[in-house]
């Protein structure tokens, strides 16, 4: 069983016992969080496509733990200009492990 479900504005496809990284979500460590923006589910190849949400489906996952991912390095530079800037930036991750699908 699969289920397409919206987290902080991305399309993930989830499985039970899956863990994933989202963008951060306002949750602490430990807890438990719920997701209603579910767009399929997939029971043993019977699928349920909503329009735009499947009614009365949900993914519970846990929240285990607040990480950063690697460093993506953005170099400007124009040539013969003198010009360059050299900028570094680290994304905010939650790890979320996917409890149950729920639809």
């Amino acid at each position: 069983m699969f289920a397409i479900v919206e987290i902080a504005g991305q399309q993930f496809k989830v499985e039970e016992g899956q863990e994933l990284f989202v963008h951060q979500l306002e949750a602490a460590a430990g807890d438990s969080v719920s997701f209603d923006q579910v767009l399929l589910v997939d029971k043993e190849g019977a699928t349920t496509v909503g329009t735009p949400v499947v009614k009365a489906a949900s993914v519970n996952a846990t929240v285990i733990d607040h990480v950063k991912g690697d460093k993506v390095i953005v170099f400007k530079k124009k040539r013969r200009k003198g010009y360059k800037v050299k900028n570094g930036h680290r994304q905010q991750f939650t790890k979320l492990k996917v409890d149950s699908i729920k639809g």
